[in-house]
């Protein structure tokens, strides 16, 4: 066994201010493909608030130093493998200047962090740490200077951070950390509309493309100018730039990225047309424009002290760009996605080897905390603040935040107090869900005597890693109560639970009622309740509060499920019935009654069955969900033919929640048709009239052992636009039988037109392996070696993306013995590989401690 040292953990208390402070910093670039020429100047002077007579200390990283000067007089330093040190001997009591000029490597920069190359363009992406890897500067957040840059190239497209002042030429007024730097260069097309702010600001809005590209971008152009038009009129805030640019990019390990005036985009979330992109890319590219726009104030103006803050960011931008999305969409049915995404990213991060605190107090690779927990969690603790203050409180406090922070590197400790502070709350126990890990487990139990109701609830919050004990947390409980005849008796209300254990009593009742609890998911936690299926039932028919409906919904379909899986119990009447109800009732959103007829996923189901003490049978779960399935469609059978039909949509592709929503119920009817009968999929494929129908009904069809044809007439139609060519790899895997996931997975990969060193094309298609939950965890292990054998190849090439594509064996500890020691075998045969990344590392090291 090949040993290896374990690296440095970073310590959230260990944080000291940096020796100096950075004024201004000017930059030039002589790009070259293999040897680009980096001149910094940089105009420093001694931090106060820091320990004076400290050394100057630079990060950098794969740089050739060619020159070093301080105050024009050059030094003889030299750097090591992670910096450059500069004795504080050197170093002038007052103001100085120093000068480096380093030699960097973009073309062969495959890590696609730093300055790299991509078709022939120079782009730039440095968070967390890339600015290290163009130049020898402290690359933290609470480093803040402005910029000035400069370059040289024959690429008629030059971009940087801020306004233009020539060509090539870029002043940027606002002080920015070292990770919101930003530089493309290439021979790009720009998308062009303009923008007025309401103090009157005309700002020039351009996304770049390259050529063929430009006419995909109407969509995420209207996007931008909504979020704009939003984020003045809800949270207050104007752009303050005269110009604000998008640029997409085909390599890029994240989504997107939210630097100052220059936000670089992976082109997935910005390239869309009817025939191109499916209605949750749509979504996607809306929510993700409005998001990195939201940045502008939500992490630039004020930006996080150290990466330790992440959250601060993340969680708050996150929690806007749902608020936006629910704005322009519909907002019950938004509430329902990201609840349904939260589960089924952060509740499995929450419950297993990678589970960690909103705020972590530790790293080892910070890359490794850009997590569900980070983003998603954190938007939950922001939506809870909310609930807990109230809304005018809550823009109080918004409002507040943005006048004292601005300009500010800030903590999680400057946001609670803004809140204590704009509305005298005591969020001491509040802070709780930054430092904690896990997900409360909350027990409800009922009791109806002499007209009054009690509901006793309890919260207990699992052991995870490094912390084995947690103080009780705040949690509102947005509660409402129906009578068995569906009435509400009493409408939403906020309890809010402090203690391990608590009692609420409802007096004045003539019976006893049901209980709606968690109404809008206001809090996340696991509930668990005794309930009826009766019960859950009338929920799902009355019930006035969406998310709760949706949700009695799936806790009747997971008894169901749960129930087949361990006891061979046929697909209960009552739900079939309460599922027929909705699917008929016409005064529904059809985006709805589509969430309605989704089942629980495998994962899900799998991760049900484990809290409750079992052992999760990946085969035996799919095999229940198409049994249920199928069951649904025979019961449905006779109005199947009439709601497909009620369900088109006439006329032009429309990319309305509306519209999205009729193609959303249909595709969903068409799936469970296709269980007695493929014929209406066929025809719904070759008579699409977008990529949302066309992509789905071949989907359904793959999906029932069909549609080789249509999938290689798919192939011949879209094979020149990569991002197309995505789905089709992808869809092939997703949709593939358990006991042939692996072997289509490594077809695929053997295929002419995959690229592994592109992130896309390989999420596409290890993404989609580790998502086939039973094709995945097959008993032959085989999707374990398989996956094992790729993050090894792309390791050395791409750490990032390798590290973030190992959490597929995150839920390893739930599974049966043999299924845990497959996979404990392949995580040992990966941490054994040579000169294995700190990314990659650090995940196996915390999987393997489980």
């Amino acid at each position: 066994m090949t040993a290896h040292i374990a690296p440095t953990a970073i310590l959230l208390s260990d944080y000291t201010p940096f020796s100096h402070l950075i004024d201004h910093v000017t930059l030039h670039f002589t790009l070259h493909p293999l040897q680009t020429r980096v001149s910094a100047r940089l105009s420093l002077r001694p931090n106060p608030a820091a320990v004076q007579g400290q050394d100057l200390r630079l990060d950098g990283e794969n740089l050739s130093l060619l020159s070093l000067a301080l105050n024009g007089k050059p030094l003889a330093h030299a750097p090591d493998e992670t910096g450059l040190t500069i004795p504080a001997a050197d170093l002038p009591n007052g103001p100085f200047t120093l000068e480096t000029e380093v030699e960097i490597s973009p073309q062969t920069n495959t890590s696609l962090d730093g300055l790299y190359m991509s078709n022939g363009m120079y782009c730039t992406q440095c968070e967390a740490q890339g600015f290290r890897k163009i130049t020898f500067y402290p690359d933290r957040p609470d480093v803040m200077a402005r910029f000035d840059v400069t370059m040289d190239t024959d690429l008629p497209t030059q971009l940087s951070n801020g306004n233009p002042t020539g060509p090539g030429a870029w002043h940027d007024p606002w002080p920015k950390p070292a990770y919101l730097f930003a530089l493309v260069a290439g021979d790009l097309v720009a998308h062009t509309d303009h923008f007025t702010t309401l103090s009157g600001r005309r700002v020039t809005l351009n996304i770049y493309t390259r050529a063929g590209d430009a006419h995909k971008c109407a969509y995420a152009m209207d996007s931008l100018i909504r979020s704009m038009r939003w984020d003045e009129q809800v949270y207050g805030r104007e752009y303050d730039l005269d110009i604000f640019n998008i640029v997409a990019v085909d390599d890029f390990n994240m989504g997107a990225m939210e630097n100052k005036g220059l936000n670089i985009f992976n082109s997935k979330l910005v390239l869309a047309t009817p025939d191109t992109a499916t209605d949750d890319d749509y979504a996607r590219i809306e929510a993700v424009i409005a998001h990195e726009y939201f940045h502008n104030w939500t992490g630039n103006r004020i930006t996080c002290r150290d990466w330790f803050q992440l959250c601060l960011k993340e969680g708050l931008t996150v929690y806007r760009d749902q608020q936006f999305s629910g704005d322009m969409r519909s907002a019950p049915v938004k509430r329902i996605e990201d609840v349904l995404a939260l589960r089924a990213r952060q509740f499995r991060e929450d419950g297993g080897p990678l589970a960690h605190a909103v705020r972590p107090d530790s790293y080892v690779e910070i890359n490794n905390f850009y997590t569900a927990t980070i983003y998603e969690k954190g938007a939950e603790v922001i939506g809870m603040l909310k609930t807990l203050v109230g809304d005018a409180a809550y823009a109080d406090a918004l409002n507040l935040y943005f006048t004292r922070h601005d300009g500010h590197a800030a903590t999680i400790e400057d946001w609670l107090q803004v809140f204590t502070d704009a509305t005298g709350h005591d969020l001491t126990q509040f802070k709780h869900w930054y430092t904690q890990a896990g997900t409360p487990h909350l027990t409800l139990t009922d009791d109806f005597k002499n007209g009054t109701y009690t509901l006793y609830i309890k919260q207990n919050n699992p052991t995870t890693p490094g912390q084995p004990h947690k103080d009780p947390k705040v949690i509102p409980i947005a509660l409402g109560l129906l009578s068995t005849s569906g009435a509400e008796v009493l409408p939403t209300t906020i309890l809010t639970l402090t203690q391990a254990e608590h009692s609420f009593e409802f007096p004045n009742l003539t019976a006893k009622p049901i209980p709606s609890a968690l109404r809008g998911f206001s809090a996340p936690v696991v509930l668990h309740q005794t309930q009826s299926n009766t019960d859950r039932a009338i929920l799902l028919a009355h019930d006035t509060d969406a998310f709760n409906k949706c949700e009695a919904g799936r806790a009747l379909a997971k008894s169901a499920l749960t129930d087949h899986i361990l006891h061979q119990t046929p697909t209960p009447h009552d739900w079939l019935a309460a599922i027929t109800a909705v699917t008929r009732e016409t005064t529904l959103d059809p985006a709805f009654r589509a969430l309605t007829l989704r089942l629980p996923s495998d994962d899900d189901i799998a991760q049900t069955l484990h809290a409750s003490g079992h052992i999760p049978d990946p085969a035996a779960i799919h095999a229940a969900r198409r049994t249920l399935q199928t069951d649904l469609a025979n019961h449905l059978k006779p109005h199947l033919p009439s709601l497909i039909a009620a369900h088109q949509t006439p006329g032009d592709f429309s990319p309305s929640a509306i519209a999205a929503g009729h193609r959303a119920f249909r595709l969903g009817l068409l799936s469970l048709m296709a269980r007695i009968d493929t014929a209406p999929a066929t025809h719904a494929y070759q008579n699409a009239k977008s990529m949302t129908e066309q992509l789905g009904a071949l989907a359904i069809l793959l999906d029932n052992g069909m549609g080789q044809p249509e999938l290689a007439q798919f192939h011949a139609q879209w094979q020149n636009d990569r991002l197309v060519m995505d789905k089709w790899f992808g869809l092939q895997i997703s949709m593939a039988a358990p006991d042939h996931a692996a072997h289509i997975t490594k077809f695929l990969t053997e295929h002419a037109d995959f690229d592994w060193k592109n992130p896309n094309r390989f999420r596409a298609v290890i993404a989609s392996l580790a998502a086939n939950h039973a094709g995945f965890h097959h008993a032959s292990g085989q999707g374990y070696a398989l996956l094992a054998d790729w993050l090894i190849k792309l390791d050395p090439v791409n750490p990032q993306t390798a590290a973030r594509m190992s959490t597929a064996f995150e839920t390893w500890p739930r599974y049966d013995q043999t299924r845990q020691t497959l996979i404990r075998n392949e995580l040992s045969r990966i941490r054994q590989t040579p000169n294995l990344s700190r990314n990659l590392g650090e995940m196996l090291d915390r999987m393997l401690g489980a």
